[in-house]
């Protein structure tokens, strides 16, 4: 995968498009065309070159297919050849590049991973209560209808609801939008919420298999990001294990959701600091 992504990444025109995609997220062809001044045939190959290499991602709204940023892979790559030196003082340098260049942006994930598994089976994993406690430790419970509460729910006999949240979308088996919201926010799973991230679950037949792509958008800074940017990995991982073989992996990936709390309580202070 390596060689694909130094491929990639080693035309111009590719690294415009990803520079592009990491300005304004979810950008349609026609819209991607504009940013190079290109012809459509020629930047859907250029695009083509990135997905394969896992460097973006497609998901389908409506009759529009938006293109997204994934960073799994470039990240892949600082671990290998950036950790090892001196990490912290490259991460505070990046913190105030972004902040003087992109003040107002407010950051998003996607990621994708192909499943053996059917539509069907994926989206009762994503909604079912006692599925969810086994690959993510947390019961997620509700009736998935629009407009209804959902609850992450621990499952170590405390009933603490870490997480809370609206169902915006629900069109089974292949599109559930959510909010991710703080519990302790009295208005946390009405509309009255403020300004809640969004995570959309889109479930795609891929040849025999299924591709889901997780879209998590509207975070708010880099500890939420980089939670998330942990989190999500690592819960798929266990699901596609629990779906393909019948059990989830050797070691769960719980740290997600402290890392996720603190996120969400920051992001829960910094709205009432706002207010």
């Amino acid at each position: 995968m390596s060689d694909a992504v130094f491929k990639a990444l080693a035309d111009p025109t590719r690294r415009r498009l990803l520079d592009s995609l990491r300005r304004a997220d979810g950008q349609t062809l026609g819209q991607l065309c504009g940013q190079v001044e290109m012809a459509r045939q020629s930047v859907t190959q250029h695009l083509a070159v990135l997905e394969e290499a896992s460097l973006i991602s497609t998901v389908r709204h409506g009759r529009e297919k938006l293109h997204y940023l994934n960073p799994v892979p470039i990240h892949d790559m600082q671990q290998r050849w950036l950790a090892p030196f001196d990490q912290s003082r490259l991460n505070a340098l990046a913190a105030i590049k972004q902040n003087a260049e992109e003040p107002d942006m407010k950051p998003s994930f996607v990621y994708v991973t192909y499943i053996e598994s059917t539509p069907e089976r994926v989206w009762h994993a994503l909604t079912d209560a006692d599925l969810t406690a086994e690959y993510w430790g947390h019961s997620n419970i509700s009736d998935w209808q629009p407009g209804s509460r959902w609850e992450h729910r621990r499952v170590d006999g405390s009933a603490i609801v870490d997480c809370v949240g609206r169902v915006l979308e629900s069109t089974p088996p292949t599109r559930l939008v959510i909010t991710f919201e703080d519990p302790s926010d009295p208005a946390a799973g009405t509309p009255e919420a403020a300004d809640p991230s969004t995570v959309t679950f889109t479930v795609e037949p891929y040849h025999d298999i299924v591709r889901l792509t997780v879209t998590h958008e509207n975070l708010v800074g880099d500890d939420e990001l980089h939670a998330i940017s942990a989190g999500w990995p690592a819960v798929m991982a266990n699901l596609k294990s629990k779906l393909e073989t019948g059990h989830v992996l050797p070691q769960a990936p719980w740290e997600m959701h402290a890392e996720l709390r603190d996120a969400q309580m920051a992001r829960h202070d910094s709205e009432i600091a706002r207010r």
